[in-house]
């Protein structure tokens, strides 16, 4: 009786600290961002946005720009010194032969890929396909490119995917058909390029943790896979090295500006349903501030001197497309039309505007047939 009489004491008292606690406790913090979030973004000046920048010669703004970019990704993995390909597997398809690959896209890690290539005499224009990130990590490159010889489990994983995000049609495959070699990796804990525990949404975030504190950044480590798998491209013989585009869809198509900012490899790019600014982004009710999936797309310090449109700016003068969607929960529209007056504003005063494509279209954060077509015509007409 005693214990039990003791115990009720202690529940009691717990429970009135507890509401007193509720009662007096002031708060910093809500949903997850703080509540002066505000005031941070508008210490957020972007310095170095072309027009902003002391720098009047675009030329040169351009290389600073790039350098800066690129200094904000830091301790990045050095270069392989031989890419030491090999071929896994073959598959023909129609117009088009299959590869499964293995090659060294760094000096520390060796990747699977796919590679396709059209049937026919070449060297053939190329395209790097960039896969999403849609908090499904179980597959990368399967989302852009139809696998094989893979266990019944992936090939269900893929075609629903495909199904889900892209019209049921594998856009790797569609260009390939179309004439293009196409190059498909895995993004850094995306599909064979996973975690040995096995991948669960909330790892995200300690797998960027522990990047950060290793001087890196996850995302950069992404970037700067693309860049050299591009650069791989550019190596084969069957690959003309002016020709050489890339194209993504969500997550892809960020990786897709930020590849083409970053490379002079890329010679056009096609981003699909990745651009805004921090302004609609940071918000209190805008899925970028769960924090989990944005690490994939975050480089340290560089939101003090450029926004999102001014770092895809940096790729200016060359062919760029953006589509979005209207009905995208993901980007608001009106931080979509925000940017698209940005990189507007840049591909014209270099007197290039022929050469930027922006669209917001009818959609959600869907790539649908009809944006696909509209895309590879894009390609052909300044890769072809």
């Amino acid at each position: 009786m005693k214990r039990f009489l003791l115990l009720t004491c202690v529940i009691i008292c717990i429970s009135l600290n507890m509401r007193a606690q509720n009662d007096t406790l002031r708060y910093e913090i809500t949903k997850s961002m703080p509540v002066f979030y505000q005031k941070l973004k508008e210490q957020l000046t972007f310095p170095m946005a072309w027009g902003k920048s002391p720098i009047k010669e675009f030329s040169e703004w351009r290389n600073e720009a790039r350098n800066k970019l690129i200094a904000c990704m830091s301790n990045l993995p050095p270069k392989a010194s031989e890419y030491d390909t090999r071929i896994v597997a073959t598959e023909q398809r129609n117009g088009y032969k299959a590869h499964k690959i293995e090659f060294n896209i760094s000096a520390w890690s060796r990747i699977p890929a796919y590679l396709l290539i059209p049937s026919g005499e070449g060297p053939f224009p190329a395209i790097v396909m960039l896969h999403d990130h849609g908090a499904h990590f179980s597959i990368g490159k399967e989302k852009v490119v139809r696998p094989f010889e893979v266990t019944p489990e992936v090939m269900e994983d893929a075609n629903d995917w495909v199904e889900k995000c892209y019209d049921n049609q594998y856009i790797g495959d569609y260009f390939a058909q179309n004439g293009y070699v196409v190059l498909a990796i895995d993004a850094l804990f995306w599909g064979e390029r996973g975690r040995k525990e096995g991948v669960d949404y909330d790892s995200q975030q300690a797998l960027a943790s522990n990047f950060l504190q290793m001087g890196a950044s996850w995302s950069a480590f992404i970037n700067i896979d693309d860049v050299r798998s591009g650069e791989y491209l550019a190596s084969l013989p069957y690959v003309d090295e002016k020709r050489i585009g890339c194209l993504g869809f969500s997550m892809g198509a960020y990786r897709s500006w930020m590849m083409s900012s970053i490379s002079d490899v890329i010679s056009a790019s096609a981003s699909v349903c990745w651009i805004n600014t921090t302004e609609h982004l940071m918000t209190l009710t805008n899925n970028q501030n769960k924090g989990g999936s944005a690490f994939s797309m975050l480089l340290p310090d560089i939101r003090r001197y450029m926004d999102y449109p001014h770092v895809a700016s940096i790729a200016c003068p060359k062919p760029t497309l953006f589509f979005n969607g209207r009905e995208d929960k993901l980007f608001p529209v009106v931080g979509v039309e925000d940017s698209y007056r940005i990189l507007t504003d840049v591909w014209k005063s270099q007197d290039a505007e022929e050469r930027l494509v922006t669209k917001i279209w009818d959609e959600k954060h869907f790539f649908n047939r009809e944006m696909q077509a509209e895309t590879l015509r894009f390609f052909d007409k300044w890769l072809k």
